[in-house]
């Protein structure tokens, strides 16, 4: 019987010598995928989920020749194609959201410290991940090379996904002219982070919102958990403030965003002031707003799930491409637990499906 999941794992090949395997490629993934909706996080955990779980799911698992050991697991997953299982996660993606029209798409990065404690900077394993804020999935990953960074990976991302009639976020690091210019030309639109890696353009939105306050601003206040934060958005239109030279610079650059968060936690107030550049001609501030609050959701709702929820960043798996692939199924799984529409958080969930093999088939759609 197929999962939700089943035929997108079918497009990964074995990576071991054809007619010498006791166990099936499939019944490995889908243990993998079970094992961290059940709340498990490591081989060991994979070979437990089976033991005490296989008999129960006869109709999803094969097992021909029972369950597969700790260090089974080990050796598919660090050998599989990472490629191929993350087209799996881009392929599962475009099932859910065959239309990223009018979505955000959030690139940012996150390094795997349990893979590479010791390093610093890109080395060890550094992933770009692809969210879409609205409906709160991760739809692709790219390897960060250890040579490189982030500026050579956001554009092999860009290409590998359909960004037509979204808008896409990038942080300071992928504030550059030519990403700017491939979203643009992939029908795309841009919000992008500004710092003092981009001197010239950053000096003259600092300067224009010197000037003028903005002409329109949008204003929130949250409190909640001992603290007061007020932010406040204010918009300019670049052609109106900027200098030529970086309005030639920057493809189909229309307005300037200038965000004011001020916090007070216990009396003690501090203020930080953030720059965006858009491609967009939108005249209300509360829309970039939406947008610059929407980019920061990966943080809270992906990266802070994948380290606290699934552990991630405890994983020690270093061999070959093992981090990269279990990567992908912790990003499956927490989609999966997410979508669920009960009342239960997503801890419980997991602790449910760990408890409850009907609850277990219901998550995966059987």
């Amino acid at each position: 019987m197929n999962t939700l999941i089943s035929p997108y794992f079918a497009e990964v090949t074995d990576p071991r010598v054809t007619g010498r395997c006791s166990h099936l490629l499939s019944d490995i993934l889908l243990m993998g995928l079970c094992t961290y909706l059940t709340g498990g996080s490591d081989y060991q955990d994979m070979h437990l989920f089976g033991l005490e779980r296989g008999s129960q799911l006869g109709d999803l698992l094969s097992l021909p020749n029972g369950i597969p050991s700790e260090d089974t697991f080990e050796r598919v997953f660090k050998s599989i194609n990472p490629d191929e299982l993350e087209s799996c996660l881009r392929s599962y993606g475009h099932s859910i959201l065959s239309d990223l029209s009018e979505k955000q798409i959030v690139i940012d990065g996150k390094k795997q410290r349990g893979v590479s404690p010791t390093t610093r900077g890109n080395k060890g394993l550094y992933l770009l991940n692809v969210w879409v804020s609205e409906n709160r999935f991760c739809i692709a990953q790219e390897k960060v090379d250890d040579k490189s960074n982030e500026i050579t990976a956001i554009p092999q991302v860009l290409e590998d996904i359909d960004i037509e009639g979204s808008v896409v976020s990038i942080d300071a690091m992928g504030t550059q002219r030519e990403i700017a210019e491939l979203i643009v030309e992939k029908k795309g639109h841009y919000l992008l982070a500004l710092k003092a890696n981009q001197k010239s353009l950053f000096e003259d939105v600092e300067c224009a919102f010197k000037v003028h306050s903005g002409l329109d601003t949008y204003e929130t206040v949250d409190a909640g958990h001992g603290r007061i934060e007020t932010r406040k958005c204010s918009i300019l239109p670049a052609n109106q403030y900027l200098l030529e030279e970086n309005l030639q610079t920057w493809k189909n650059l229309e307005t300037i965003i200038r965000i004011e968060a001020t916090r007070e936690i216990q009396g003690k107030v501090t203020t930080q002031i953030r720059y965006y550049i858009s491609d967009e001609k939108e005249t209300k501030a509360a829309y970039f707003n939406s947008i610059v609050r929407g980019h920061w959701s990966i943080e809270n709702q992906l990266h802070w799930h994948l380290d606290i929820t699934f552990k991630e960043d405890a994983c020690r798996a270093r061999a070959g491409y093992a981090s990269q692939n279990l990567s992908v199924l912790r990003k499956m799984a927490l989609h999966i637990i997410s979508e669920q529409k009960d009342k239960l958080s997503i801890k419980k969930r997991l602790y449910k499906a760990a408890l409850d093999t009907q609850y277990l088939r219901k998550l995966l759609k059987i």
